[in-house]
């Protein structure tokens, strides 16, 4: 996608390999800084720290953190050393655990001495099949956007969207976004409803800030506001992204993501969820029971960052100091709520035999 009118991708090698790029995602939207990642430790960081989020960036980020470490040295027991070290970075979203389940099936079967060039290679492999699955989603998801629009003969489609599933969380074109880009490239006419997405804003400060860069119409709502431009006949479709999806259907995704599922079933308004076929966990059916829920640090519910009228990045504090905040970062949408999966297969059902039919290879019996 483009920043500034120049295509960028959200992470990228360094060509002579000596280290991996980043869009530092904690300086959006006030400032666009490339990070480099040298090791493990800077992967690990970028990815527990939210420099990188959004689960198939995550995953990616991964694989070329294992592909740094491996360089130190390369037997069994660093490999497993190192994926322990990058899968406790962040609980929620299943591809970190993919990506690194991908990246030792390719390398457990090598000589110690070749893992470290493969597995360099095989995370570049992973990061062009992330951008392969997006841009199909995009394709699947257009065509919804494309019928409703002709059902309003030429009518503005409006989208609302939470969190950020965009290119940023991804490694190019998003997975709820792609849809969008691909209908604004068609001509059609478009307007994306962003929630903000508290309490790290990521749809205000980064869902934004992108569809801004490719000239997507756009409106930053409160999270809140959500359930009233439904009411009001203002929102078209939801569509949403996902960070782990059970083999029934049921989908875990930023918080505040399920009030948009129960708004939009109460207005019968479609709601979508583009899910990557690595975002689908088969081992697990009740999301509710056996999704793991993130809780992060609860300075970011009391505290806010923003640009100051003189140009200075400045935090603040937004609750009573002896005021407590819980921090639950994920919640659960059952599949009941869910009018269709956007895959890189198709547009599926969210339900058991709908995924084991469109994904056989990985269904459990």
């Amino acid at each position: 996608m483009r920043v500034d009118g120049k295509p960028f991708t959200s992470i990228w090698p360094e060509p002579d390999g000596s280290w991996v790029n980043i869009i530092d995602q904690t300086q959006l939207p006030h400032v666009f800084h490339i990070a480099q990642l040298h090791n493990l430790e800077e992967a690990a960081h970028a990815i527990k720290a939210m420099l990188v989020r959004g689960a198939p960036l995550i995953g990616v980020t991964a694989a070329y953190g294992l592909a740094l470490a491996l360089r130190k040295g390369a037997s069994d027991a660093e490999l497993r050393e190192a994926s322990t070290v990058l899968r406790a970075t962040r609980p929620t979203a299943v591809n970190l655990q993919w990506a690194l389940e991908a990246m030792a099936a390719k390398l457990l079967g090598l000589p110690a001495s070749e893992r470290a060039e493969a597995a360099w290679k095989h995370a570049g492999v992973l990061a062009d099949e992330d951008i392969v699955l997006c841009e199909a989603m995009g394709d699947h998801g257009f065509a919804l956007i494309k019928t409703i629009a002709e059902r309003k003969q030429g009518g503005r489609v409006n989208i609302l969207t939470h969190c950020n599933a965009g290119w940023l969380a991804t490694v190019d074109w998003g997975t709820a976004t792609a849809p969008m880009y691909k209908a604004q490239d068609a001509g059609i006419d478009i307007h994306v409803y962003v929630d903000e997405t508290r309490p790290r804003n990521q749809g205000a400060s980064l869902t934004a800030w992108e569809l801004g860069q490719h000239g997507v119409p756009h409106t930053v709502i409160v999270d809140n506001a959500g359930g009233h431009i439904m009411q009001h006949g203002l929102v078209d479709l939801v569509i949403v992204g996902t960070d782990r999806t059970t083999a029934s259907g049921d989908v875990c995704n930023k918080i505040g993501t399920y009030l948009k599922a129960l708004a939009a079933f109460d207005n019968q308004i479609p709601f979508y969820v583009c899910a990557p076929s690595p975002s689908i966990d088969f081992t697990l059916s009740d999301g509710v029971r056996e999704i793991p829920i993130e809780e992060r640090a609860s300075d970011e519910v009391t505290h806010l960052k923003g640009m100051t009228g003189d140009g200075k990045i400045e935090t603040i504090r937004i609750t009573p100091a002896k005021s407590p905040a819980a921090n639950y970062a994920f919640d659960v949408t059952p599949a009941r709520l869910v009018t269709g999966l956007i895959t890189e297969r198709g547009v599926i059902a969210a339900n058991r035999e709908a995924l084991a039919k469109a994904f056989p290879e990985r269904a459990l019996p």
